[in-house]
């Protein structure tokens, strides 16, 4: 009879210390929605940065100490945290840490990106809640840049002073959500700005293209107002006439949801520059105004491969 007791209150105590460590890994992930991304080290990635963000946002301006003298844990082989004031001077950098105390606010990637303007937009932009920025950056001890994908939190420490935090990956899985910040970013300035908008946009250092990603436009009628590719004016694209390698039409697929829906997924079938197979991509297109004219905005996006998700 004892030993039933005992089974039950131990039984009870396992039962009461999982729902309780179930309910605080829920509560500390909550409020990021991991939901949204489709591979495990983009989402280990943000869980990195903001637990960083939690111990900024709790003991503030000295715990970069903590950082400095714990800088192994924060130098992984998948990636590595950083720590800027709002001026881009950094004040940790546990990948290089030559480059503390140094003023980066004007460095440009070698597509000529600044890297630190494009951080401090991304993390005030609503449409972009962990702060993603893409650029090219060296990796430590490499001699040449490479693609990164960097998540990054805005802090106000409890001295009042505002940083952010950061880590990216580099050669990083293609996001959906990756295409779905930019182009609801690029539908809104275009109808907050109009034509100035299309200028913007086109920029190719601006957060609107990146590695293979391009943001484009066109009008009902199929009209380009911001091409897929760097420069069609030699021959006009027909663009709503366009087919996948298997005879689809996305883009005039796309439209006809985009009918009764503000925006939309589209997938169909592209050749592997690499493999020179026959792999998914999708697109995301979404409809605004411009000039009392409906416009659409897209872009394009590998989808993610089953054996790399999470």
């Amino acid at each position: 009879m004892l030993f039933y007791k005992n089974k039950k209150t131990f039984g009870a105590i396992a039962l009461t210390l999982t729902i309780f460590l179930s309910a605080g890994c829920r509560g500390r992930y909550e409020d990021l929605n991991l939901s949204v991304y489709q591979y495990r080290d983009t989402k280990n990635l943000v869980r990195f940065v903001y637990d960083a963000s939690l111990r900024l946002k709790k003991d503030g301006l000295k715990s970069i100490e903590y950082f400095k003298h714990n800088r192994e844990k924060y130098n992984t082989k998948d990636y590595y945290l950083y720590i800027y004031d709002m001026n881009g001077k950094n004040l940790f950098h546990a990948g290089m840490k030559e480059l503390e105390g140094k003023d980066l606010g004007n460095i440009l990637d070698k597509n000529g990106k600044n890297i630190t303007k494009l951080i401090l937009s991304a993390i005030d932009d609503r449409n972009n809640p962990h702060g993603w920025v893409h650029y090219t950056w060296w990796e430590p001890g490499k001699f040449y840049p490479v693609p990164k994908s960097s998540c990054n939190f805005k802090v106000k420490t409890p001295e009042g002073e505002e940083v952010f935090v950061g880590a990216g990956l580099s050669y990083p899985h293609e996001e959906k959500e990756f295409i779905r910040i930019v182009i609801d970013d690029a539908t809104e300035l275009i109808a907050k700005q109009g034509e100035i908008a299309i200028d913007l946009i086109s920029d190719p250092t601006s957060q609107y293209n990146y590695r293979d990603v391009r943001v484009f436009a066109f009008t009902e009628n199929g009209k380009t107002l911001i091409s897929p590719v760097v420069n069609d004016s030699i021959a006009h694209i027909k663009i709503l006439d366009c087919t996948d390698e298997v005879g689809n039409k996305p883009f005039k697929n796309a439209l006809k949801k985009l009918q009764t829906k503000e925006s939309t997924w589209e997938i169909f079938m592209a050749k592997s520059r690499y493999e020179r197979i026959l792999m998914k991509k999708c697109l995301y297109l979404r409809k605004t105004q411009l000039n009392g004219i409906t416009v659409y905005v897209g872009a394009i996006t590998d989808l993610p491969q089953p054996s790399w998700m999470g």
